[in-house]
């Protein structure tokens, strides 16, 4: 970790910064003007790729890229707001993971201290991956998830008829469906809404002109009748010259800006590697090439090391396997067994710009047979896996975050009520190191099993990476939907009470709707899944050692009750559920009706997320207060 002197100073003066009156009357810049803007951007860009860097010196990763990206516009808006009231005095912005611009904002504005930015995303220090209205000091909004800004900015310019609303977009962005509807509203109502896009042709997964052809944001935006200026993001006088005209124009507008991504970055130039934080090389690189000394950035980005809280678990391995990624290796298992041209006719795998981030980049590699890259679409994708499978001999696969899952529950009711066959996979579940922090939060799962209980939906949760296999070959065929979930975080593999022996390795079967006891007690019972799992073992095994013959329930198939299991826990003197989901809406809010149902009354008690949160990676676990220890206190409480 960076020590205290290399993270006190901010080697950046951004009293630098020039403040200029810009008037749209006025179109074109005078030299002076044009120097103005050229040294506050440039000052500005290098400031967000040294403390962006901060985060993956730190091991929290983060984006570069796009707030770097879409600095001249940031230059040119606060220019305008420097010289009249006429405008809402807030850069809103519909890609949130541009984080960085509204922090660096809120230095120059004084609300932060310059050095506070190289805690960039770090745990506790209020910067987490998005930003967070009333966390942040001097950030003004939560963006949200990414495209869901536009709707809103809506509502701030109907609010404020007397103001221009300017919002930040991106060509990744404008991909949401909520964006049409947005479009449609801000021309009907004539709302002065200002839309300045960076198109750069690049997202988390590759280049919209490859993977969504058709798809063009002038086309689309005029079509929608919003008056669209096409400009070239780095030619400064061109740009202000189509934001001038947008600010002139009576009614919605939008300044499309073409520009590569990361100009001026040779490492990440125009590549998908500009979406995602700079690496600390790259950053080194780039400040030696601006011709600053070594010492500059290296002093910081070479004394800062990631962070991990240190716990020796008991129960589990040391070694640990990503489920999100295994996901796609088990569902290659299954196409393996195909022919090419059998599998084509009957599965299709469906991407929403995170094949590499929710498993299904392997599919895609070793089967493109059945792969869509769909773009940032979730709805419709989901929808289109589901019409996939209308066919009761088809199956459609779709993955995204769990957070994105609320997106999709009117489409879900959809597809249950055409009895559609589709395979879910969502990763990202829970909190467990979500540095993009509360609206990345994957909590809210059992929103999947909203449908009547003459229809049964599936909602599975392995607990390790040899679980995700079993129940990935043994559900793929099912009929109907079916979800499976995991977390952003690696886990270690279970393991049986002998110590050595991994729990799902050798014969294991899964069995859908069985839970299974994991250690058998007598004091009571902890009924956990998932990444939780891991970390209730570990609390258990101690609370056994102290004497207390506390068993464990390992739950992977979350909506299902199993009556032999229900019983039996009932009928112990306590039970207490764990996870990481939403405490109002997890499997603990559900447990305890079940429980009453069948006059089985332990001492109940359930612990999940309950908070926003600290930002940071493993840290999120402990501040929701559901580390081993945690636990360890919760089953104490409940055993007296």
């Amino acid at each position: 970790m960076a020590t205290a002197d290399h993270l006190s100073n901010f080697p950046i003066d951004l009293k630098q910064y020039r403040k200029l009156v810009l008037d749209p009357a006025r179109p074109q810049l005078s030299a002076e003007q044009k120097a103005t803007l050229q040294h506050n951007i440039q000052l500005l860009r290098d400031a967000i790729v040294l403390f962006t860097a901060t985060g993956a010196a730190r091991g929290v990763s983060g984006h570069t890229g796009g707030a770097y990206d879409t600095v001249p516009e940031v230059c040119l808006l606060l220019s305008l707001f420097e010289g009249s009231e006429k405008y809402l005095p807030i850069i809103f912005d519909e890609a949130g993971h541009r984080v960085a611009t509204q922090y660096l904002l809120a230095a120059l504005e004084g609300s932060l201290p310059p050095e506070h930015l190289l805690h960039y995303r770090e745990a506790n220090s209020k910067l987490p991956g998005h930003p967070e209205l009333g966390l942040t000091p001097g950030v003004k909004f939560s963006s949200g998830r990414l495209g869901h800004m536009w709707p809103l900015v809506n509502g701030v310019a109907l609010a404020n008829r007397d103001k221009v609303v300017f919002c930040l977009g991106s060509d990744g962005s404008q991909q949401e469906g909520d964006d049409a509807e947005a479009a449609r509203l801000a021309v009907a109502q004539n709302l002065n809404v200002k839309l300045l896009i960076d198109d750069n042709d690049v997202t988390i997964a590759g280049h919209p002109s490859k993977y969504l052809k058709g798809y063009d944001l002038v086309r689309t935006l005029e079509g929608h009748g919003l008056r669209v200026f096409v400009t070239h993001g780095e030619n400064i006088d061109s740009l202000w010259g189509s934001v001038a005209a947008a600010v002139a124009h009576d009614g919605p507008a939008a300044v499309i800006s073409k520009r590569i991504m990361a100009p001026g970055i040779p490492d990440i130039e125009g590549s998908t590697h500009g979406h995602d934080v700079i690496p600390v090389k790259s950053a080194l690189k780039y400040f030696e090439a601006r011709g600053y000394p070594s010492s500059f950035a290296g002093d910081i980005l070479l004394n800062i090391k990631p962070t991990a809280i240190p716990y020796l678990y008991i129960g589990s391995t040391k070694e640990v396997g990503a489920n999100r990624v295994v996901f796609g290796e088990a569902v290659n298992l299954v196409l393996d067994k195909l022919s090419k041209e059998e599998a084509a006719e009957k599965v299709m795998v469906i991407d929403s710009d995170l094949e590499g981030s929710t498993g299904l980049k392997v599919i895609h590699q070793k089967h493109p047979e059945v792969f869509v890259s769909g773009g940032i679409m979730e709805r419709g994708n989901f929808s289109a896996a589901a019409g996939f499978g209308f066919d009761a001999n088809k199956f459609g696969v779709f993955s995204t975050f769990s957070a994105f899952l609320e997106m999709i529950v009117s489409e879900l009711t959809m597809a249950r009520l055409n009895n559609c066959n589709v395979l879910c996979h969502f990763s990202h579940s829970g909190v467990d190191e979500m540095a993009d922090n509360t609206c990345h939060f994957g909590v809210n799962n059992f929103f999947a099993d909203n449908g009547l209980s003459d229809v049964q939906s599936w909602l599975y949760f392995p607990a390790d990476a040899l679980q995700m296999v079993a129940i990935v070959q043994r559900v793929f065929f099912d009929r109907g939907i079916r979800f499976v979930f995991s977390t952003r975080s690696k886990v270690p593999y279970i393991l049986k009470e002998d110590g050595k022996t991994r729990y799902f390795d050798g014969d294991y079967k899964f069995v859908p709707g069985k839970d299974e006891t994991i250690v058998e007690g007598k004091a009571g019972y902890v009924v956990s899944f998932g990444e939780m799992l891991y970390r209730s073992l570990d609390a258990v095994l101690r609370c056994r050692q102290e004497g207390l013959d506390v068993g464990l329930i390992n739950k992977p198939t979350l909506n299902v009750v199993d009556e032999q299991t229900i019983r039996k826990i009932g009928s112990s003197p306590f039970v207490l559920v764990v996870e990481s989901l939403n405490q109002k809406t997890g499997l603990g809010s559900k447990f305890g009706t079940w429980l009453l149902e069948r006059q089985l009354t332990p001492k109940y008690g359930y612990i999940g997320t309950t908070k926003e949160g600290c930002g940071g990676l493993t840290e999120q676990i402990f501040y929701q207060n559901l580390d081993p220890q945690s636990i360890i206190l919760k089953i104490k409480q409940l055993s007296q």
